[in-house]
């Protein structure tokens, strides 16, 4: 694989995707419930998911694709590019605010992980990057972030998890400095890899954080399960990324 090609392509096609989806934002939206009405999906997020679809099989036909919005697609035992799209993360917010969601792709090559995109489409920062060739915001190559401690630094969490007290996480929350919470999982992401929060914790399915996780990995985070296990590709689950010594802090206060 011509990797360099391929990161030309996929920060080229991200690009289109930011100016349709802008495009589309100031006309009429179609939205639909999935599993309430806390969980929406409109017409933007089906079309940027097949956008996005359409230009890898072009260029990349030996792909299976696994996005939030359609599923499994092209499916093979002879794929060796894995692809998992979430076409617009935080739909509410793009919905509600105009601002604060994310456009996310992650690559896999026979089974091992290559490289993650997280663009903050509204600031047009796009986050990049892998264990070959580290992380970049835009061109700026990022710095593995200062390992702090819980009690250093603030955390981000899920809405409903904090509001349910999910294995007592409001503990956890009380000893760090501070709360924060987006309605993204890719940006908080994207917080946590540029040193402004110093953990996330929410429960996340793959496409939440497939991308976040090749990158955050690449920096000297550690993205695992709630309960410190690793996190199995294409798995739902309770998932923390954090400092090492946020996340001994925070696994201290949940057991």
């Amino acid at each position: 694989m011509d990797w360099t090609i391929i990161n030309e392509k996929v920060q080229a096609w991200m690009q289109e995707a930011r100016q349709l989806i802008l495009k589309r934002r100031t006309q009429a939206l179609k939205i639909d419930e999935k599993t309430s009405r806390l969980d929406l999906v409109t017409n933007v997020d089906c079309e940027i998911e097949s956008f996005y679809t359409k230009k890898i099989m072009a260029a990349f036909p030996n792909s299976e694709i696994f996005g939030e919005e359609h599923g499994k697609q092209h499916e093979t035992k002879q794929a060796d590019l894995l692809w998992i799209i979430d076409p617009i993360d935080g739909t509410m917010n793009f919905i509600k605010q105009a601002a604060n969601y994310a456009s996310m792709i992650a690559i896999y090559e026979n089974g091992h992980e290559k490289l993650g995109y997280i663009l903050d489409v509204a600031q047009n920062k796009l986050y990049w990057g892998g264990p070959e060739c580290g992380v970049f915001c835009n061109e700026t190559k990022l710095n593995p972030p200062e390992n702090l401690a819980l009690e250093q630094g603030l955390i981000g969490i899920g809405g409903r998890m904090l509001l349910a007290n999910y294995l007592h996480v409001q503990d956890a929350c009380q000893a760090s400095l501070g709360i924060r919470i987006s309605g993204s999982a890719g940006m908080e992401f994207i917080n946590v890899l540029s040193g402004k929060t110093i953990a996330y914790l929410s429960h996340l399915k793959p496409w939440d954080y497939a991308a976040g996780k090749i990158m955050a990995e690449t920096l000297g985070l550690v993205v695992k399960t709630i309960d410190g296990n690793p996190l199995a590709v294409l798995s739902s689950s309770d998932v923390l990324v954090a400092t090492k010594n946020a996340q001994q802090g925070i696994l201290k206060w949940l057991r």
